[in-house]
């Protein structure tokens, strides 16, 4: 195994680095809107906290995006970090028709990362991510500083949506 000598700091994006409570509506009713929720995503404000934090563990890391979002966004979501100002790296998408709840496509791009590399930091939102990456050995910083509804917490999990 080849070590680069910086290890990765892996961020979420929705509710870690961006706050997606303006659009959690499009969940909260029968049937989804899921191609509303991701449209509005590049109209997230910036979330302080989760911004200050990646730009202040760019220092000693190089920076990796890992999220939920499906594929499709990729374009919104490239252009959406170089707006705010965040660190440029490699940003993991679930594949388009991949349902797989969170914790699993997480947690399988984590293990494939630290192949390579050593992992320093997982920043992010959804609890049930968190926990299945400290029971693999990952150090996890608990994105609370956003509010995340009922709806997007079962969608995370239930749907594999984001």
């Amino acid at each position: 195994m080849t070590r680069n000598s910086r290890p990765l700091a892996v961020f979420d994006l929705d509710n870690t680095l961006s706050d997606a409570r303006h659009r959690q509506r499009f969940l909260e009713r029968a049937p989804r809107d899921w191609d509303a929720f991701f449209a509005a995503a590049p109209k997230d404000p910036p979330l302080a906290p989760g911004v200050e934090l990646c730009l202040e563990a760019a220092g000693d890391c190089d920076v990796v995006y890992l999220t939920g979002r499906p594929e499709r966004c990729r374009e919104d979501t490239v252009v959406w970090l170089a707006e705010h100002g965040l660190p440029k790296g490699p940003v993991h998408m679930r594949r388009n028709q991949d349902r797989r709840p969170a914790r699993v496509t997480k947690l399988e791009i984590l293990r494939r990362l630290s192949a390579t590399r050593e992992i320093r930091m997982l920043v992010d939102d959804d609890e049930l991510v968190c926990e299945a990456a400290e029971r693999a050995g990952f150090r996890v910083v608990r994105a609370r500083w956003a509010e995340s509804s009922e709806a997007l917490v079962e969608a995370q999990e239930k749907e594999g949506r984001t």
